[in-house]
């Protein structure tokens, strides 16, 4: 391995002779330089500096203004400040540069090394802390992927694993990745089958159940609301746990988080299914029951969610006996997000208002048509970077902002998630079967029974009819349904986009969190 190259400039170097010693002995390579100047010089002749250690009060140019001119050519040069000077505005103006370190003289032997591990070593200690720690938590998720969870303990599970992503995304350790997802596929395969085995209980409420599309709002937001605390419902369409998690540290700078918990999204996990039935408090059997109006069947032309706000009145009214003072928002284009922005204060006066924002089901889908965007969120860690980069920028993290200076609660939630598709299952049916990729309902349905989920009587699990003979099925894991007519063109174009509708942990394991302005 090379040697680490330290450039080290301060007019008093002689006086540093004892720490170079202790530097040269460890492995490092140093030149030293006695002003800024030449501190420059050298940065512009060599290309395989490290890290510049980089006196504050040198005479002619100043630390501060060498700091800056290097920044200038090379802003990913590691600096560390070293100075006399512990004035706050020096050292306000030396993090302002964006140095790496800042050290106090004199500085002694031991406190540059730890510097240095900190600086160059990082990565690699990361890495190998990181390995080393999921090796030891690997086989203790094995065991208990195969232990007979129930429905809390998957969830566990479920946040065990995408912890270990994101962690080993930060790492940047490759090996460590394709580990973890073998362990997620294991882990999929497993809770299809539990999904299997129990949900028709839980559509029937027999035994205890989790918190499901159809009751999350009566049991996770209405009991939540306050008379003297304004309450937001954003309700971020096809948000997936690992999404939560890279927009949290966002939040967090304004907010506090009160509360992290979970449901179970019904099936399909679809925003034509499990957003009607958030909305309504009803199975979708019921709301096609009780408002024959609102409700469309997958076969028949219109907008499926078009009457959310209808159907939120209804549930408020059936479920308070006093008046909810409440507003719904649903936000699918720029103009309404700037319009948001624009007005959110407005809404400070409601008990409630539920606002649904729908870009990331919306990057979803253009990632399965659009080339660019394939290549842009080509995988999970490249999706998660994506969805954090938009609600950094976004309209909706700026009226956020706005509201933050309130005292108001937030609860962020969803409607089901969304999995990266890479087998595809050969399904044949007539042209009323859906066209959708993880589920399909239709008549005289031909499938491999290993891959799916099926409910030949869809009334059982709240699923309404379409047709006498209608059978829903569900594809498990990360499979695809695909008609065998241009078989093999289908699947070189779906395989690993992003679709939804189907039972894995990524799309049924549903964050709700609660939070408050700090």
């Amino acid at each position: 391995m090379d040697k680490i190259k330290i450039l080290w400039a301060d007019d008093e170097i002689d006086l540093l002779k004892p720490q170079m010693m202790f530097l040269e002995k460890k492995g490092y390579d140093i030149i030293t330089v006695t002003n800024g100047h030449d501190a420059l010089e050298e940065c512009e002749e060599s290309n395989d500096i490290d890290v510049v250690f980089l006196d504050e009060s040198m005479p002619g140019l100043t630390g501060l203004e060498t700091l800056s001119k290097i920044k200038q050519s090379k802003p990913n040069l590691p600096i560390v400040m070293i100075t006399k000077n512990e004035a706050e505005n020096v050292m306000e103006e030396a993090i302002g540069g964006q140095i790496s370190d800042y050290l106090i003289k004199p500085v002694n032997p031991n406190q540059i090394l730890l510097t240095l591990k900190k600086i160059v070593d990082s990565k690699r200690l990361v890495q190998e802390s990181t390995a080393t720690n999921y090796q030891q938590d690997f086989r203790q998720i094995l065991m208990e992927i195969n232990s007979g969870l129930d429905f809390r303990e998957w969830v566990d599970i479920y946040r065990k694993i995408i912890n270990w992503e994101i962690k080993i995304d930060a790492s940047n350790t490759t090996e460590m990745s394709e580990i973890l997802s073998m362990q997620k596929s294991e882990a999929n395969s497993e809770f299809s089958k539990f999904v299997v085995k129990n949900y028709e209980k839980w559509m029937n409420e027999e035994g205890e159940t989790p918190v499901m599309s159809h009751n999350l709002l009566r049991r996770k937001v209405f009991t939540e609301l306050k008379s003297d605390v304004p309450t937001f419902v954003l309700l971020l369409d096809n948000l997936r746990y690992d999404q939560w998690k890279v927009i949290e540290p966002i939040l967090l700078e304004l907010f506090k988080v009160e509360e992290e918990d979970f449901f179970y999204s019904i099936l399909p996990t679809t925003t034509q299914y499990s957003r009607n039935a958030i909305f309504a408090g009803m199975t979708p059997a019921d709301i096609s029951k009780h408002y024959p109006d609102w409700w469309l069947n997958d076969n028949e032309k219109g907008g499926k969610n078009m009457r959310e706000h209808d159907l939120l009145a209804e549930q408020i009214r059936r479920t308070f006996r006093k008046e909810i003072k409440f507003d719904y928002l649903k936000i699918t284009n720029a103009q309404a997000g700037q319009k948001l922005q624009d007005n959110i204060l407005n809404y400070v006066h409601n008990d409630l208002s539920v606002i649904v924002y729908n870009f990331i089901d919306m990057l979803s889908h253009a990632r399965t048509e659009m080339e660019v965007l394939k290549e842009l969120a080509s995988d999970e860690t490249a999706y998660r970077s994506l969805t954090k980069s938009w609600f950094e920028n976004s309209p909706l993290w700026t009226a956020l902002q706005k509201v933050a200076d309130r005292d108001v609660q937030l609860i962020v939630l969803t409607d089901h998630g969304t999995i990266r598709v890479k087998q595809p299952s050969k399904v044949v049916g007539d042209r009323e079967t859906t066209t959708n990729l993880r589920y399909k309902v239709g008549r005289n349905l031909n499938y491999d029974k290993r891959d799916v989920l099926d409910f030949r009587d869809p009334l059982k699990v709240g699923l309404p009819r379409p047709n006498v003979s209608s059978t829903f099925i569900f594809a498990k894991e990360d499979k695809f349904f695909l008609y065998p007519n241009n078989y093999n063109h289908y699947n070189n174009y779906y395989k690993n986009t992003f679709q939804h509708g189907g039972i894995s942990l990524e799309e049924i394991v549903c964050p709700v969190v609660k939070l408050r302005t700090k």
